[in-house]
């Protein structure tokens, strides 16, 4: 739904009143040219947006910006100024803040301390870091965010959504004059997004600048000034918001047309021809019963049944994630009883739920799902080695064969089958996550946030191949953040709240705000 529109700042009449501005950037990896003459200028007190499909070369320009990476060729400007950012660090001496989509956090220390990891505050002539201080500031910006986490909470044992959060509100305690979000709400339910669309406004009003990518369509629309579009690594255009529309937007980013019936979720808006529930049910492919984790979630029940996409709903927090890791063995539950076909069973890790024909796609694919540093074809192929071994030998020509047939299944752009994996886009990556999973042939599937991150072209191959995966018969679990595409792709709908069921839904008959009202704590 686009609504709640923000104030649009004056777009500046000099020079100089550009924070940053960036000429004729280029960038290459071993072979991919990532970006070639991109151009961009940010202005003081505005949110401008960068947009484009995976591997537009969004991340790249960004990771130019913060001085992660180092441009081959081009100049980068700062309130006038040309500058050469060496690293992160440099850059946020500059006044340079940056949201990572992927997490990069130090899982071992506190809330607090990675909040001010490198710049903690000091008391005394012998410099002791000021805990009490730090403790102070932490918990006022975890209550300004809303964000339900201790500061004393070690950030390893944090959700990947309560992680975002606490970045989030670290990029916001530098108060930098130029904030930099890459994709800050993928992981966020609405109460939070919202919540950080009005810092975003504070910001604005302090003269801050944002530089803001997102997939969201209906985000964009709700808080952006300033739209800069790139494909293919090349600069398209630069509008301001009034002088677009959804659909004009994505023919910028596409450069072709997009099947929209599998994309209108995104927009807010459910397809005409969602597919009705199966009926009458066949027996439950996987039934849970009384389902409790101490801190997660309490007595859970339900079925899924094959040919059915349940969808799980609920705010951050809530225990949607720990509660399908524990059918796929990840975080075990402590008590409850769990059926596969009718059968009892015990699933204690992944290798047990994988033999029990359950399959998992993880909401942190960099951290859970791949192995980077590793090719495509072996992504693919490593959780199911054995299919392609003969006593302790690889056969190297079958595994070839099944990635080259995935690659070209999924559509996956890649240079060939030996390309890294952490040289891809986000959607090409999570099409390998998904692909690695199919090929176990599952009976159950767990999507959980799967298109976290995703382009909207690519949702438009994501959101039929769900539906068909349906279809042929695997019983399906979706977790999402995202209400549209909960409500456009499920068969029935469970919301938690605080670790407990507090309803079911026909989503042919339910709304987003009835489900926030369900979801939302008592």
């Amino acid at each position: 739904m686009i609504e709640n529109r923000m104030l649009d700042a004056p777009i500046p009449s000099r020079s100089e009143d550009w924070l940053l501005q960036a000429e004729g950037l280029a960038k290459s990896f071993p072979g991919v040219q990532a970006l070639q003459g991109v151009r961009l200028a940010v202005a003081q007190g505005r949110v401008h947006a960068v947009l484009g499909e995976n591997g537009a070369g969004k991340s790249t320009l960004m990771r130019l910006l913060t001085g992660e990476e180092q441009p081959d060729q081009g100049v980068i400007r700062l309130r006038g100024q040309t500058v050469v950012i060496r690293n992160p660090h440099h850059a946020l001496t500059l006044g340079i803040a940056m949201i990572h989509q992927e997490l990069q956090v130090f899982p071992a220390l506190t809330v607090t301390e990675n909040l001010f990891m490198g710049r903690e505050p000091q008391r005394g002539i012998l410099g002791w870091i000021d805990r009490a201080r730090m403790m102070t500031e932490a918990r006022r910006l975890l209550q300004l965010l809303n964000i339900p986490v201790s500061p004393l909470a070690r950030m390893g044992d944090l959700s990947v959504a309560q992680m975002q959060g606490v970045e989030i509100a670290k990029a916001l305690s530098v108060q930098a004059g130029l904030v930099i979000m890459d994709e800050p709400t993928s992981a966020l339910s609405e109460p939070e997004v919202s919540a950080l669309f009005r810092i975003i406004a504070d910001l604005k009003q302090q003269g801050t600048a944002i530089l803001y990518v997102s997939h969201k369509l209906d985000e964009i629309f709700r808080i952006a000034d300033t739209v800069t579009v790139l494909r293919d690594g090349r600069h398209i255009a630069t509008r301001n918001i009034s002088e677009l529309n959804p659909e004009k937007l994505i023919d910028l980013m596409a450069g072709r047309e997009l099947n929209l019936a599998g994309a209108r979720p995104v927009l807010g808006v459910r397809p005409d021809n969602k597919p009705s529930p199966p009926s009458p049910k066949p027996a439950a492919a996987l039934s849970a019963r009384e389902l409790t984790r101490q801190g997660a979630y309490t007595d859970i029940s339900f079925d899924v049944h094959p040919g059915e996409i349940l969808g799980l709903a609920g705010l951050m927090g809530a225990g949607r994630t720990e509660l399908v890791s524990a059918l796929y063995g990840l975080c075990p539950a402590d008590r409850g009883s769990v059926f596969i076909n009718g059968q009892p069973v015990k699933i204690r890790s992944p290798r047990e739920g994988m033999a029990l024909g359950i399959a998992m796609v993880t909401e942190d694919r960099r951290g859970q799902g791949l192995v980077l540093p590793m090719s495509v074809k072996h992504n693919l192929t490593l959780a199911n080695l054995k299919r392609y071994c003969w006593g302790p030998f690889i056969l190297t020509n079958q595994e070839n064969r099944l990635a080259d047939e995935q690659i070209r299944a999924y559509r996956i752009k890649a240079r060939d089958r030996n390309q890294k994996v952490e040289h891809l886009s986000g959607g090409n990556q999570q099409k390998i996550v998904l692909a690695k999973a199919l090929l176990g042939e599952p009976k159950v599937l767990i999507l959980d946030e799967p298109t976290r991150g995703i382009d909207i072209g690519t949702k438009s191959e994501l959101y039929p191949w769900i539906r068909q995966l349906a279809r042929s018969g695997l019983a399906v679990i979706l977790v999402s953040s995202e209400l549209p595409e909960i409500l456009a792709l499920s068969d029935r709908i469970m919301v938690l709240r605080q670790g407990r069921l507090s309803a079911e839904l026909d989503p042919r008959q339910t709304t987003q705000e009835e489900i926030l009202k369900f979801a939302m704590p008592t």
